[in-house]
């Protein structure tokens, strides 16, 4: 394995000799692996190849260690080139290239159509372009805070810079000064739609220099160059030490194939047998061993071991909860905001790396995080209005060892970067998404922020965990509980101000003594005819319902279901055992709540009446309570409602 030492101004003929020749046997292995697989990406893979040879010869890593918390990361944002990347990965070590070669692109295999963790030496889940950079940022931003002099290399290609959120990661680093971030882009100049300035036309030189970047130009073929350009980064030899990084690299598509040199085709098709044989032949290998790979991928099983990629741990403090009496009126976003301070407070200590960060995008007194920043002012991240950027950035610091809340509206921390936090979640990252401002609860701002269809998307992501508190004590609760959890959180909260949910003798009900368990409902008051089953900004709403029926003579239940997964299967079932159900929640009806509960009844066989409240159609702006009694969610037409589900019983 070749490693290069940076006392040197330039590479000597042996490593020129070695470089070459590593060319010739990595593009070999890209070649076999798209044409055995009959898909895969092999013309990015070859003009990126040069590229990726240089980073590991000079990146701080080692293939006995793969997850060394001190190692240098190297992310590849445009994931296509994953065979290019695995050849560049056994090359170096990482593992033989006879499994790459045989499971590539295949069921089951570690070795996926795009980069993905399972493989040694890979250190984020790509393939959706424009993302990789804000995960190096994340990245190195974590070195920085924990004082590693580890480097991150991001390699990139051309086409992808036409994404915003590229822009957005290039102003982040610029602003938080990441000078140990270095990006290698892939110039070939071609994309899946041909000419790249006639798909989209952009001047990177001019966009990339006009986010402050330090630039450099080479020939990405001439490895000497590229090492002289690694080199100055490295050695802070730039205009801008203090800066970021970036080689635009001058490339060929299909580069060292002759017939595949500039042509857009071979950006994502393989070559046919054929065709394999003839490239085999031009770069000195026998032709005829592709026929020897063929008949024995045909029987070899998939078998690779996928290697661990959980999140380095962070040990937290939670601390002790805050009591809020029923006297006290306030928003379950303040309580959040307090316990985010006390959370601070406990774990962020002076003397040493923060252990609790904090992102938000230009909303930091919306969503309270402005005590956590005046305490910790080295964990608090203003990302500016760049939520897409944010949601990615945030999700990589969470595996490095840190507790990381991410908090914005709704619509913002939902729906606008759903793509994010999908890969957030395929990345198996440990964020704490803590979103306000949800459902029609905002009201006045109207339906562009009325957030009533989170539900329905975070349910589809798998390994969320989603907790919806229904006052501040709840709230202060399960925010100290999901500061102990390992995997991704998202808790959810309205905008308004919401009173202390008490017990029959008037007492909190979230008192002092109350642990919030996953995966069970509260019964806030019991019934003898029927249940509500509530959550949030409705469940006030439903206990105000309840009162009204007792009034009439009926005696009906509130079930407050804060955790929504892991779903309270149980107490669902507790509650059907007395009758008939009706499930009110801000949210619309199809994809919330509702229908979850629907499922449930349905898969356990339960035959009961049920009746489904929320928004039909996406609401209107107004006051709250004047948009909940149109929809039918006041408690006077919640009561009417639940006396006709019983007449029909």
């Amino acid at each position: 394995m070749l490693k290069l030492d940076l006392q040197r101004t330039d590479l000597n003929p042996e490593e020129l000799a070695w470089l070459e020749q590593a060319f010739r046997r990595c593009a070999r292995r890209i070649l076999l692996a798209t044409t055995l697989a009959g898909s895969g990406h092999p013309g990015g893979s070859l003009s990126s190849l040069g590229l990726l040879l240089m980073v590991y010869a000079l990146a701080r890593v080692n293939p006995e260690k793969p997850r060394d918390p001190e190692r240098d990361r190297v992310v590849v944002s445009h994931g296509h080139i994953s065979p290019g990347v695995y050849s560049v990965l056994a090359e170096y070590g990482f593992f033989p290239e006879e499994p790459f070669l045989l499971e590539f692109r295949r069921a089951g295999s570690a070795f996926a159509g795009h980069v993905e963790q399972a493989v040694p030496g890979v250190e984020w889940n790509t393939g959706n372009l424009g993302q990789g950079l804000s995960a190096a940022c994340g990245m190195a931003r974590a070195l920085k805070l924990r004082g590693l002099s580890a480097r991150v290399f991001c390699l990139m290609g051309d086409g992808e810079q036409q994404k915003g959120q590229v822009i957005e990661a290039r102003r982040w680093a610029i602003k938080f000064g990441l000078n140990n971030l270095c990006v290698l882009i892939d110039y070939n100049r071609l994309q899946i739609g041909g000419d790249t300035y006639q798909v989209m036309p952009q001047d990177l030189r001019a966009e990339i220099e006009a986010t402050g970047w330090n630039l450099i130009e080479v020939n990405g073929h001439d490895f000497s160059a590229l090492y002289r350009a690694l080199r100055n980064f490295l050695l802070g030899e730039v205009p801008h030490p203090d800066r970021p990084t970036a080689i635009l690299a001058h490339t060929v598509m299909g580069h060292g194939i002759s017939f595949m040199e500039n042509d857009a085709k071979w950006h994502g098709a393989p070559l046919s047998p054929d065709l394999c044989r003839k490239a085999l032949s031009e770069l000195g290998f026998d032709p005829a061993e592709l026929d020897h790979w063929m008949e024995k991928r045909k029987n070899h099983p998939v078998s690779f071991p996928h290697q661990p990629h959980e999140p380095e741990p962070v040990e937290i403090d939670p601390g002790e909860p805050i009591l809020y009496e029923p006297e006290v009126k306030t928003d379950c976003r303040s309580a959040y905001g307090k316990a985010l301070l006390s959370l601070a407070e406990r774990n962020n200590l002076p003397g040493k790396p923060p252990k609790v960060l904090g992102l938000t995008c230009d909303l930091e007194g919306s969503v309270k995080m402005t005590a956590f920043r005046r305490h910790s002012p080295l964990a608090f991240h203003e990302s500016g209005i760049q939520e897409h950027h944010t949601a990615a950035v945030a999700g990589a610091l969470s595996r490095e060892g840190f507790l990381v809340f991410f908090s914005t509206f709704g619509v913002f921390a939902v729906d606008e970067v759903y793509n994010q936090m999908r890969l957030n979640a395929l990345n198996r990252t440990a964020l704490k998404v803590v979103s306000t401002h949800l459902g029609a609860d905002v009201g006045e701002d109207g339906p562009t922020h009325q957030c009533v269809d989170y539900l329905g998307l975070l349910l589809s992501l798998k390994d969320f965990e989603i907790y919806l508190p229904a006052d501040p004590n709840q709230t202060d609760r399960i925010v100290r509980f999901a500061a102990t959890q390992p995997g991704n959180v998202f808790v959810g909260m309205g905008r308004s101000k919401v009173p202390v949910i008490t017990d029959e003798e008037g007492r909190p009900f979230f008192g002092r003594d109350y642990r919030f368990r996953p995966g069970r409902a509260d019964w806030l008051r019991r019934g003898e005819h029927a249940t509500f089953v509530t959550y949030g900004a409705m469940v006030p709403r439903c206990l105000s319902a309840r009162e009204i029926l007792r009034e009439r003579g009926l005696s009906v239940g509130v079930l407050n279901v804060a955790s929504v997964r892991p779903f309270p299967r149980e107490d669902l079932l507790s509650a059907a055992e007395i009758g008939p159900i009706l499930v009110a929640e801000d949210h619309l009806v199809e994809t919330g709540l509702g229908s979850l509960v629907a499922r449930e009844l349905a898969l356990a066989g339960k035959t009961i009446p049920l009746c489904l409240r929320g928004w039909t159609e996406y609401p209107s702006s107004g006051k709250p309570d004047e948009l909940f009694a149109r929809a039918g969610l006041d408690p006077e037409s919640l009561a009417r409602s639940m006396e006709e589900l019983l007449k029909k019983s």
